[in-house]
């Protein structure tokens, strides 16, 4: 087995997880969450949606992780092998701030959103660059963004991420260049309550640490398994769009022979 028909069946796999039906977990998971959305104070909900909107900002409009250039000449092989060191090493950084801020308390572990968002954030810039794309074109920061409400969204609002970036590449060019027309509301709020389950233990008093370095390991972990398949979506996409331009050459060349 080759290793594209590898990670095809792979691929072929995370979309049938994706577009799954939600369990009665997850449905029971929804249902806790918003509960403990009702008892969580505004400040706290304030505080989270205001870092996550600054740094939706500095990623469309900022420079600060547009400075990978795209790496050309290799095979997919040898780019999926140093996207896999990329996120390991982004997983131990995140764990080991996690872990930092976890052990300080309260106002420390506020402090882990934004730090936790800047981490996941370049390592998707450093992912896109490795695969070939330049990022500094806007289009490829919107997919970014895409990537992450995939990885942390609703299973019904994944579905809907995921379909409409099927295809990225035959429809890109028709996206809207105004920022205000992407739903970065839903992305900030789907973002949120997918994370507070797990990091408002962080604030929690002799388990912080252990629970903020544990669960930023795991965030990382998922977001870089759905930045790869997600760029495997797009290789293999482009791919069969090159094939089959070639077979409709070749058969207009024979009926005009």
């Amino acid at each position: 087995m080759t290793y594209e028909q590898k990670i095809t069946s792979e691929l072929d796999f995370w979309k049938f997880k994706t577009l799954q039906k939600s369990s009665l977990f997850n449905k029971v998971t929804d249902t806790v969450q918003k509960k403990i959305n009702s008892y969580i104070p505004d400040k706290i909900h304030i505080a989270i949606t205001t870092a996550i909107k600054q740094m939706v900002k500095a990623v469309l409009f900022g420079s600060t992780f547009t400075t990978a250039k795209p790496v050309t000449d290799l095979t997919l092989m040898h780019r999926e092998a140093l996207i896999n060191q990329k996120i390991d090493t982004y997983k131990k950084t995140g764990a080991a701030e996690g872990g930092i801020t976890g052990a300080g308390g309260f106002l420390m572990s506020l402090a882990d959103f934004p730090l936790l968002l800047g981490i996941k954030m370049k390592m998707l810039f450093d992912i896109a660059a490795l695969y070939g794309y330049d990022v500094k074109d806007y289009r490829e920061r919107l997919y970014i963004l895409h990537i992450f409400q995939l990885a942390f969204s609703s299973k019904e609002e994944s579905k809907n991420v995921f379909l409409k970036m099927q295809n990225w590449d035959d429809i890109a060019h028709k996206l809207p260049t105004n920022i205000d027309e992407f739903d970065w509301l839903t992305f900030q709020q789907q973002y949120r309550d997918y994370i507070d389950l797990a990091k408002l233990a962080q604030m929690v008093p002799f388990i912080g640490a252990a629970v903020g370095a544990v669960a930023n390991y795991k965030l990382i972990e998922k977001l870089g398994k759905t930045a790869m398949m997600s760029y495997r979506m797009r290789h293999f996409s482009l791919q069969y769009a090159v094939i089959s331009s070639h077979e409709i050459k070749n058969d207009k060349l024979k009926i005009d022979n």
